[in-house]
């Protein structure tokens, strides 16, 4: 890949402006410059893209809480681009009571470069998550890894798989019955984009290729897609294993929430 402003204009084309919803249920809108997601109970609130001046950022940073207020939301997220406009959206979101949390930064891979059959580490098996027990595996190398219980993800990984299941694929690293590692692959019809999500290691096992093999094994679901590249939200832990594999950084996003009563 050598044209990172160009492929990341594809991007925010389809991923970010040309979003559809994740899951059944919500509903993606476009409203003014400003295209959201609003979702039912367990759902993911949040604001997808935005095009604002200096002129129109408070006034619709107002709208979409005024609108997540009158939803019923108990909180959403204002998904914030370090490309995005105006140069001080962030301090005007932090204004108005948005919280930020930790920045990933976006990266991308040509799936032709990253698939490989994966090298599974001696002891460890690839897992498919097919069912609601598969579903309790991941849940539970989360709350290892990240010392963290995931409701909402689980409900929405329960309703995915069973009502939307070509939107979806997830795997888990089995130590014989211990599960140690754990990831996700979304996608849409008609996206050049595979979201990898959620991978997380439990931490006596990191360090011995089982991330690395999660991304090719989840680089070949794709590649039998016809899924042209893979897309990853990297924390500062799994950005460097990610570079080694051919991935490459489009830019940074933080991510900033609203909670009601805050």
């Amino acid at each position: 890949m050598t044209d990172a402003v160009n492929v990341r204009d594809v991007y925010d084309a389809q991923e970010r402006r040309g979003a559809v919803a994740d899951a059944p249920g919500a509903l993606v809108e476009r409203v003014g410059d400003v295209v959201r997601q609003t979702a039912p109970a367990d759902g993911w609130n949040g604001v997808l893209w935005s095009r604002l001046t200096a002129d129109t950022a408070d006034a619709e940073i107002a709208a979409q809480v005024a609108h997540f207020a009158g939803a019923g939301a108990e909180d959403f997220e204002w998904k914030l681009y370090d490309h995005d406009g105006p140069a001080d959206l962030a301090a005007r979101l932090t204004a108005a009571g948005f919280v930020p949390e930790p920045p990933e930064t976006l990266m991308v891979a040509r799936v032709a470069e990253v698939a490989a059959e994966p090298v599974v580490p001696e002891g460890i098996t690839l897992v498919p998550v097919t069912d609601e027990a598969g579903v309790d595996l991941m849940m539970e190398v989360h709350r290892q890894a990240f010392e963290v219980t995931r409701p909402r993800i689980r409900a929405q990984l329960l309703t995915r798989l069973t009502e939307a299941p070509e939107t979806i694929t997830a795997v888990v690293a089995m130590a014989g019955d211990r599960p140690v590692s754990a990831a996700r692959m979304e996608m849409r019809a008609g996206s050049s984009f595979a979201g990898l999500w959620g991978g997380g290691t439990v931490e006596e096992w990191r360090g011995k290729g089982i991330y690395r093999s999660l991304i090719s094994h989840r680089a070949r679901e794709a590649a039998a897609r016809g899924i042209p590249y893979l897309q990853v939200d990297a924390s500062d832990n799994s950005r460097p294993i990610l570079e080694r594999l051919g991935f490459e950084v489009l830019g940074v996003t933080t991510p900033y929430i609203w909670s009601a009563g805050r």
